[in-house]
């Protein structure tokens, strides 16, 4: 029997063609990676993006060595523990092989080249290697508690063991874990332990000094310690000391990078020759501006209840900074200010090894061409990462603009943000772009949206100078109007009927308008003026209500409507009915805190008074909040000295106003009104344990009889 295929020819041709174009595809489109990649804004809020960093391979496992008992033949001899990893300016890599007591030379492209180690004097447990510009290992042997130095051969140069130092302390114990070395041949060592800093030797292994200490976190119950204990009470405490150096490097420029693990500030340092740390003020990105940067991200921050820990760090050719997380196992990479760019991490709990999981990241290096290379202690390998498309449009931007060519920068940022609209350094990027523009209308709107308060700041400051200069002789035409005017009125009518009406008018007698001014008096003669509420009944339910709702207005216009200069968070969304409840419950705890303790404490005060006066010491809230709320929207940091002064003005005169009140109606003291006052902070602290604690069991309880409810059901 003939089959005729004649019909089928054009379907099959289609098909193949299809599988062609399939095949032909490029890889990248249908590429996948096992974790998911974040940066956090200038409000701390988690933004979702591309991916950075792509996985392409894993380097490490092919290495054969001779045979020990029978050289002829070769032996599989894989990495065991290893800690520390380098790669010299020709791409080699370099791995410290602590478990094998050796260090491992892979070439450019992963291929085993070499086993270094020191026959003459055999390594112990080595955690770390650097290789200088001429070729010279240097390497940080931990368990010989030395450093040594060899040349490109292998062949041992010199040792440096701990040296001979009447400024070392006899406590300090010289346990090398890390190392890298200057140009000028000066050694930085990192020692297990070491909260001193780093250990400075010059070529010949003399001490020169510690270098890029940590400072010694200071807590408040730090402070009360030091000021109520006795000398020898403060003695016994466990001393205190700053965190030690878990890893060191040092970058083209001879930048020296430090990372700390036990600290929760200033994790990361840039240290130049001097000491100084560079990134210990920088937050472009920021809306805070915090004086001491954190390094170390957490997706999130309630489910993992983890305080990160970076064990080691890499600078790639631009200058940005990669560390990696031994506790959380992220990849953290800033810029070279210490910006955040992208972190990112996968599932390290599963039980099989994934290709761009990282399970224990043990140390970090990066090459030429800004692959990272993370040494993985677990499945002791090396797993390479390569920039995305993404990541190097987002690193090409970011170095224009680190360079002051924001001109340039502005289509690789406009790139980026058409690829991800939230990402915020594209936004601040394309602000400093239209800010050298001169277009700061643009400018102030994406900072505005970035949450980054010194160039919005900035750009309102040109905005408002160039107002100022076209319209400065239009002001002062109005302003010598009004003057001339006022002055040829005040003349005029100086004898007429109408001004001799208003002087003589007479004062309103309605008593809730008395009541109202009573306010101003209180301003003057505070103490008087709380106990006329007291005794002479110039305050009342309806005066106090009014100047209730007075202060609760005044302080949800002074929490929502402050400029984003001064109040960022104004960014995301003000919820005005939680701004409400705040403020009462705060009002009703301290009205009740404060009756009860008078009531115990010997006061006079009725319960009216003491609500009716403290009403009435928030009236410095729409005095002075309300105009700061207005002025605030034209100024700009540089007169944040102003407006602070105004700020914690208004809330010292209201802590005033509340003292003499409680003073006044209870008919205390000085310190009795001061005890009363503590006392009072006190009882609403308790209230609010109290109340937590008790909305807690209550939940409990409607869970317990739920679930005996369903029980009673089911059967």
């Amino acid at each position: 029997m003939i089959v005729k295929t004649r019909g089928r020819r054009p379907m099959v041709i289609l098909l193949l063609l299809a599988i062609l174009v399939s095949v032909m595809m490029p890889i990248t489109a249908l590429a996948y990676v096992p974790y998911d990649t974040n940066y956090k804004d200038g409000f701390d809020q988690l933004v979702w993006t591309q991916s950075a960093y792509t996985p392409v391979e894993v380097m490490g496992r092919e290495i054969y060595i001779p045979d020990p008992k029978d050289p002829s033949k070769m032996v599989h001899s894989p990495l065991v523990q290893p800690k520390g990893i380098f790669i010299d300016d020709k791409d080699n890599i370099y791995i410290a092989d602590s478990g094998n007591n050796r260090i491992v030379h892979l070439d450019e492209k992963g291929n085993f080249k070499r086993i270094i180690d020191v026959k003459e004097s055999p390594m112990k447990k080595p955690e770390g290697v650097f290789i200088n510009k001429n070729g010279d290992i240097y390497i940080a042997d931990t368990g010989n508690k030395r450093v040594i130095r060899l040349d490109n051969s292998g062949k041992l140069i010199r040792e440096f063991k701990r040296p001979d130092s009447k400024f070392l302390p006899e406590s300090f114990k010289y346990d090398p874990i890390k190392v890298a070395v200057d140009k000028r041949g000066f050694l930085y060592i990192a020692t297990l332990g070491g909260y001193q800093g780093l250990l400075q030797l010059d070529p010949e292994g003399n001490f020169q000094s510690f270098f890029g200490a940590n400072k010694t976190e200071f807590s408040v119950m730090d402070a009360l310690k030091r000021m109520l204990y006795t000398r020898e009470m403060y003695l016994r405490e466990i001393s205190k000391l700053p965190g030690s150096v878990s890893s060191v490097t040092i970058d083209q420029n001879g930048f020296i990078y430090t990372v700390t693990k036990e600290v929760t500030k200033g994790q990361i340092k840039k240290l130049n020759i001097a000491g100084k740390d560079l990134l210990a003020t920088v937050n472009d990105s920021s809306a805070t501006g915090e004086e001491i940067k954190t390094f170390g991200e957490v997706r999130f921050p309630s489910r993992d209840k983890l305080t990160p820990k970076l064990n080691d760090l890499t600078v790639d050719r631009n200058g940005n900074i990669t560390a990696i997380d031994s506790t959380l196992k992220y990849v953290n990479q800033y810029d070279a200010n210490g910006n955040l760019l992208f972190f990112w991490s996968g599932d390290t709990s599963a039980s099989a090894s994934k290709l761009g999981v990282v399970k224990t990241p043990s140390a970090i290096a990066s090459n030429s061409k800004n692959n990272l290379f993370i040494l993985d202690e677990e499945n002791n390998v090396v797993q390479v990462f390569r920039l995305s498309e993404f990541g190097e449009l987002v690193h090409k931007a970011n170095q224009l603009t680190q360079e002051g060519r924001y001109e340039e920068s502005e289509k690789p940022w406009q790139e980026v943000l058409r690829l991800n609209a939230y990402y915020t350094p594209a936004m601040l990027g394309l602000a400093k772009a239209a800010y050298k523009k001169g277009d700061y209308e643009t400018a102030q709107k994406l900072f505005y949206d970035a949450g980054q308060t010194q160039g919005y700041s900035d750009a309102f400051w040109q905005i408002r100078l160039n107002w100022f200069q076209k319209n400065f002789g239009m002001l002062m035409n109005i302003f010598l109007v009004v003057v001339i005017g006022y002055l040829v009125l005040n003349k005029l009518t100086k004898k007429s009927a109408f001004r001799q009406k208003w002087r003589n008018r007479r004062r309103s007698q309605i008593p809730l308008v008395i009541q109202l001014k009573h306010a101003f008096y209180i301003l003057k003669h505070p103490i008087d003026g709380f106990s006329a509420i007291r005794y002479e009944g110039k305050g009342s339910f309806a005066s106090s209500f009014i100047m209730l709702i007075l202060a609760l207005i005044s302080f949800c216009i002074y929490k929502g409507f402050t400029s984003f200069t001064f109040n960022p968070t104004i960014v995301l969304d003000v919820n005005l009915v939680t701004l409400f409840f705040q403020f009462m419950i705060l009002w009703f705890a301290w009205i009740i805190s404060n009756y009860l303790i008078s009531t115990i404490y010997r006061g006079e005060g009725r319960f009216r008074d003491v609500a009716y006066g403290s009403t009435y010491a928030l009236f410095p809230l729409a005095l002075v909040g309300l105009p700061l709320t207005l002025i605030s929207n034209i100024m700009t940091l540089s007169e944040d000295s102003i407006f602070s002064f105004l700020q914690v003005a208004m809330v010292v005169w209201i802590g005033l106003l509340m003292f003499w009140k409680v003073q006044a109606m209870q008919n205390y003291s000085v310190g009795e009104t001061a005890m009363n006052i503590f006392l009072s902070l006190v009882t609403m602290t308790l209230l609010g344990v109290l109340v937590f604690i008790t909305f807690g069991l209550s939940s409990e309880l409607k869970d317990f009889f739920f679930s005996i409810y369903q029980e009673v059901t089911i059967r």
